[in-house]
């Protein structure tokens, strides 16, 4: 059984993620859960296999469901605005938000937060937002934009479904058609539809438009040439069926007569052979643009039976030898519309570090993915506690190295606190306990933005000092369950730290820790000892109350989590686990050592005594270091060619993925670089904006700037006959937002007219070369460009 009584681990990730793929229904009610729990609550039952954790581990356990990041200033009746999906929070049903309340319950003070899924009549609507934007002097044209903007941001919060009139956003057609929005209005020009979002569908929809806007495959199906072509045999293909639905959806697109067409049967297709696709759950667009054009591919493969080859190595011979070769064997079983128009040739050379052993091969790729050149340093914001009990603590801003250790953090606080990096303990916060407490080796990737991080200045060198040792404490307010005999504990305030000689008497300890509580409460110590004698000699029954045994639920608390020095048990060798701390006089708090896997201290406080002599309001307190000041910083600014010099750059190949040397006859470290040989007369180009490591996923921001006519590629061709190579711009798939969440759009410039569009899901608007490239520089939004 899982901690408090749930249900187990295994059976509440199965449970949660059945409920997640439920259908939004109007009249529904879900509930919004702030992404930072929900993501703890993940790592604790092992929801994601690529995540470090293991199932269970008590570092990660998530505490009460925990909404405040959800709301504006702590005020439980106001919530923060410009939320986004999944990047924010996330959405459950109702009956998956009970369970998990009623597996962890649902912190103090907070309110559930509840959504109905409604179904929205615009008309209603249109009168509000007509006439308040009649009296600026709006247009109707542009009111029926801004309206339809408007519920197209809606949509994927709402799952609305817009009946009885031209603003229909997420419609439910019969399963083998397409629908439209108006049958008695005419289309735009032809190409200028739109996709309806079927819900988190606009990463599907982005790579559609651009795919639609390239002129030689949509003629290629508007002219069903594609039927001549179908390969419903190849056990690599699809059955012809993905290439007969994108058909069937590029003749609703280009026919004239519609706005906009809900690709539900299209969907349905991509996510019978994909099953990543099949819910509904936001996606990357280029990965969906990578399987279209695998899977058009093989549909349309004009190879009925492919011959097998041996690819040989290059062994001295000339490179155009060997290029040509590589071409022909490819062509002899890939040959079909979409190796005409996408596929290029790049020349791969490894160089074994051990033999020097060189190996060059020719290789076909159908895009090119290209590395953005990383930002070195990040900022991170943290808390310094001192050891001075009457100082504050102190927020600072830092500049440490992107990819880095605990020990860079510390060293850049000290260099702004003074404080030195050896007496350093960093730490993550969260739900007044210790989250994690850090090794110093760890990697600074580790900590997300919204960590609460606090690092504590120790007395001692914790690596070296061995008289001493360093105790977590946890402070708890006790309190009796009505219907239950015995008390509870709920955990407050800050936790911290503390130093102690590993022999010592009680009455020091105690000191020691009054001492440590004076920065983080309003304690006057001297006024505090004369008031608890007084106290103790008037009331007898204010003596010390028993702490509850180890079998109490109370010892479930959570342990310290993360890899750190402090050791297994460790405790001042006077003092034992578990046992009852009392002494002569009345105590603010008793305590005692929890009984776990990892040893902390916690301090119990009566509530009457906590009301008395402990000022939460003042134990929050903190002071800004001038760090915290605002800086503006330039984003980082690269041209499309500074990514292409990096995807040719030579590199060492990592630990993991190593090469087999044949002439060592082992794995090894080889370095390798490609190089472009031979390119396509469509050039799709990936941008990964998206970065991974162990520890988090994070989307790069920097400015790349890549021009919308004449890109010159021959500078990086080594092909010496490859001529001239210039490409112009035809389509850009868009993403807003960070990872997790986000928008996708596409722009593209129609075939038949030479103009530019955007396209926003079910919307389509003009816009001129201009605002193209203005609103790539603004949203930082460009991750897939093709130009031809």
């Amino acid at each position: 059984m899982a901690e408090g009584g749930a249900a187990d681990l295994e059976t509440q990730r199965g449970e949660i993620a059945a409920l997640l793929k439920t259908q939004l229904r109007k009249g529904d009610t879900w509930y919004l859960i702030d992404s930072h729990w929900f993501k703890q609550w993940k790592k604790y039952v092992g929801f994601d296999s690529w995540d470090k954790y293991q199932m269970g581990d008590q570092n990660v356990y998530p505490g009460p469901v925990d909404n405040s990041g959800l709301l504006k200033d702590g005020d439980v009746l106001a919530i923060k605005e410009h939320l986004i999906d999944e990047l924010d929070y996330i959405l459950v049903p109702t009956e998956g938000w009970n369970k998990l309340v009623s597996w962890y319950g649902l912190t103090e003070s907070q309110e559930p937060i509840a959504r109905k899924v409604c179904l929205l009549f615009v008309p209603s609507l249109y009168v509000i937002s007509c006439a308040h934007l009649d009296s600026s002097g709006a247009s109707r044209p542009l009111i029926e934009f801004l309206v339809l903007a408007f519920l197209s941001r809606c949509a994927s919060f709402f799952h609305c479904s817009v009946k009885n009139s031209s603003y229909s956003l997420l419609s439910y057609p019969p399963y083998n058609s397409y629908e439209y929005s108006d049958q008695s209005r005419h289309s735009e020009k032809e190409g200028l539809c739109g996709l309806s979002n079927l819900g988190n569908t606009c990463f599907m929809n982005s790579a559609t438009q651009c795919l639609s806007n390239i002129p030689p495959l949509t003629e290629y199906f508007l002219k069903d040439k594609y039927q001549d072509e179908l390969n419903e045999d190849n056990p690599l293909g699809m059955k012809g069926e993905i290439a007969k639905a994108y058909a069937e959806l590029i003749k609703q697109l280009w026919s004239g007569k519609y706005s906009y067409v809900t690709p539900r049967p299209f969907k349905t297709q991509v996510g019978r052979f994909a099953p990543q696709f099949s819910g509904y759950q936001q996606q990357d667009s280029h990965e969906l643009l990578a399987f279209l054009l695998d899977g058009l591919h093989e549909d349309l493969n004009r190879i009925r039976k492919k011959p097998y080859i041996q690819l040989k190595d290059a062994e001295g011979r000339p490179d155009k030898v060997v290029a040509e070769e590589a071409w022909e064997n490819h062509i002899k079983r890939n040959d079909s519309i979409i190796v005409d128009i996408f596929h290029g040739l790049f020349k791969s050379t490894l160089v074994c570090p051990v033999c020097s052993k060189v190996s060059v091969t020719f290789d076909p790729f159908c895009y090119l993915t290209l590395p953005l050149p990383m930002k070195k340093e990040r900022t991170l914001e943290v808390y310094l506690v001192r050891l001075d009990p009457l100082a504050k603590p102190t927020q600072y801003k830092l500049t440490v190295p992107k990819v880095g250790y605990i020990s860079d953090l510390c060293a850049s606080l000290s260099a702004l606190s003074g404080v030195p990096a050896e007496k350093m303990i960093v730490t993550d916060i969260y739900n007044h306990r210790f989250h994690r407490i850090f090794a110093t080796n760890e990697n600074l990737s580790s900590i997300m933005e919204r960590d609460d991080i606090y690092v504590f200045e120790v007395a001692v060198n914790r690596l070296e000092d061995t008289d001493h040792v360093v105790i977590p404490v946890h402070l708890r307010e006790k309190y009796k369950q009505s219907g239950y005999n015995h008390s509870s504990t709920l955990l407050f305030g800050q936790p911290f730290l503390i130093t102690v000689p590993r022999t010592l008497s009680e009455e020091k300890f105690y000191n020691l820790l009054l001492l440590r509580l004076w920065y983080a409460s309003s304690l006057i110590i001297p006024q505090i000892s004369g008031e608890m004698e007084t106290d103790e000699q008037d009331d007898e029954s204010s003596q010390d109350q028993e702490l509850p045994s180890e079998n109490d639920n109370s010892q479930s608390e959570d342990s310290v989590g993360g890899d750190n020095d402090l050791e297994n048990g460790v405790g001042p060798e006077t003092l034992t686990k578990g046992q009852q701390l009392t002494g002569h006089k009345k105590r603010l708090f008793t305590f005692q050592f929890n009984n776990m896997d990892r040893s902390y201290l916690s301090l119990d406080w009566e509530p009457e005594i906590k009301k008395k002599y402990f000022d939460e309001s003042v134990a929050e307190d903190f002071d800004k270091h001038e760090s915290m000041e605002y800086k503006p910083q330039k984003k980082a600014f690269f041209k499309l060619k500074d990514c292409i010099e990096l995807f040719t750059t030579k590199e060492k190949l990592g630990a993991e993925d190593p090469w087999y040397c044949p002439s060592c006859k082992q794995h090894q470290q080889a370095t390798k670089k490609l190089d472009l040989w031979s390119l396509p007369p469509v050039l799709v180009v990936h941008l990964k904006r998206f970065s991974y490591s162990r520890y988090m996923r994070d989307k790069l921001d920097s400015l790349v700037d890549f021009p919308l006519r004449d890109l010159d590629m021959s500078e990086f061709l080594i092909n010496p006959n490859a001529g001239p190579c210039r490409y112009d711009l035809i389509a850009v798939s868009n993403h807003y937002g960070g990872m997790g969440g986000g928008h996708y759009t596409a722009y593209a410039k129609n075939k038949d007219d030479g103009k530019w569009y955007n396209f926003d899901d079910s919307i389509v608007s003009p816009v001129s070369e201009d605002q193209i490239v203005v609103r790539q520089f603004l949203h930082l939004a460009s991750s897939t460009a093709l130009f031809a």
